[in-house]
């Protein structure tokens, strides 16, 4: 008999407002299944930080959370109220510098023209990040819309909330939770370094974890977060996108260590590639260099963690995919039965036949009918290809969705978090 349940970590990947609302979708589905109060860990990147941070700073009940949230996502455009504030004006400004110096080709003052591009190309290059501090905007728009000035020491104990982001200096993570702030190269230093995190706001941890490169300015720690301030002589990190390095949230709660999970529910909003790149530039072409990066991490992340979880790790993992269709799903948990890739005790828990588990692709069919009855399959509320196409298309950026849009991830979310929960991890319902 089981006394005690595992500890749980719910994984939320980035991916902008497109990530926001598919995890809104996953929590509702696991606050409808009763399980979201099991849940220990919410390990976050980017977007899926957005999402972990305003459900664990709400002080509300979690309908009133998800109906601000839900409609904040159709209403609160991040890139909008940038362009309309006083950095917008900035860049409006420099751009009608930059094209009106084609004036001057037109007259006597036509050696002007060279001086003027150089002149704005230079302080470009040497001056983008003091001329527009992005991330510094943003936090203030985060703020207004989300966090309301909200602290890190605000969080609540339970959930545990750790957002990850990307430190340059070290290549390492750096992740911010309720009582810590730290990156493993600093903390394992002869002479550790220190951070104070119960005063640091909560907005700039979202920002840091969202940074991504190319458009935000990378977030800094002040002095006054350093514990030992002779420490910010040597020490410098320099906060990116958390998915430069884990885009799925998933590296802290599986690996050993204070967050380790012993089941972990890891939701992807990654839509997958349509196999058509645009890049009319390269500053387009650059971007999708780093796109193949980070999927080829992802894939990476995905091979150990979750298809070699049951030889090396052992854990209960639940992984979905936006670009996933949930009618494959039971196929998958098959193929996966049929690699050795799923763990003792979720076959055992799925009371499958010996002979089903020595040919699973033999008897595929018998395995099906079984699962889909164990699983209530009839009953999960399956979104139709147009809303599955729907919810690929939305764009990972930061302005506002539209209310199908939202309507179309979070169900996609709902169906796929069911299903895939119910097959990879039966101790959640084992110990409800």
């Amino acid at each position: 008999m089981i006394t005690k349940s595992p500890q749980v970590g719910l994984a939320l990947s980035g991916g902008g407002y497109r990530a926001t609302a598919f995890h809104l979708g996953t929590l509702k589905k696991l606050y409808d299944m009763d399980l979201l109060k099991k849940v220990d860990v919410i390990s976050t990147i980017s977007g899926g930080s957005i999402t972990g941070a305003c459900y664990c700073s709400w002080e509300g009940d979690f309908n009133s959370f998800y109906n601000a949230l839900y409609t904040g996502l159709q209403s609160k455009n991040v890139i909008r109220e940038i362009l309309l504030s006083w950095l917008g004006l900035r860049f409006l400004v420099l751009i009608l510098i930059f094209f009106g110096a084609f004036y001057f080709l037109l007259t006597q003052w036509a050696w002007l023209f060279p001086i003027i591009i150089a002149v704005v190309i230079i302080l470009l290059l040497k001056f983008q990040f003091y001329l527009f501090p992005i991330s510094k905007r943003i936090e203030e728009i985060y703020n207004k819309f989300f966090f309301k000035k909200k602290t890190l020491g605000q969080l609540p104990e339970q959930p545990r909330l750790v957002i990850g982001s990307t430190n340059l200096q070290t290549a390492r993570p750096f992740i911010f939770s309720r009582d810590m702030m730290q990156d493993s190269t600093y903390e394992f230093l002869d002479d550790p370094v220190r951070f104070k995190a119960t005063n640091f706001p909560l907005a700039r941890s979202i920002v840091a974890s969202s940074c991504v490169p190319f458009a935000f300015t990378p977030v800094t720690i002040d002095k006054e977060f350093f514990k030992n301030e002779k420490d910010t002589e040597l020490y410098h990190p320099i906060l990116v996108d958390g998915g430069v390095y884990d885009n799925q949230g998933i590296h802290k709660v599986m690996q050993r260590g204070r967050y380790d999970c012993s089941c972990v529910i890891s939701s992807d909003a990654g839509s997958g590639s349509s196999g058509e790149l645009q890049y009319h530039n390269t500053i387009a072409l650059l971007l999708e260099t780093i796109n193949v990066f980070m999927s080829r991490i992802k894939k990476a992340q995905m091979v150990s963690t979750v298809y070699d979880n049951a030889r090396n790790i052992d854990k209960e993992v639940a992984y979905f995919s936006l670009g996933w269709d949930v009618e494959n799903c039971i196929s998958g948990f098959i193929r996966n039965l049929d690699k050795k890739q799923i763990i003792q005790t979720v076959i055992n828990s799925h009371q499958l036949k010996a002979e089903w588990i020595a040919e699973p692709k033999k008897y595929q069919a018998e395995i099906t009918a079984h699962l889909q009855e164990r699983m209530g399959y009839s009953t999960i509320n399956k979104p139709t290809e147009s809303e599955k196409m729907i919810a690929r298309s939305v764009s990972t950026n930061l302005t506002s969705l539209r209310r199908i849009q939202v309507d179309c991830l979070i169900k996609q979310a709902e169906a796929l978090t069911e299903l895939q929960i119910k097959l990879y991890c039966p101790f959640l319902f084992l110990t409800k």
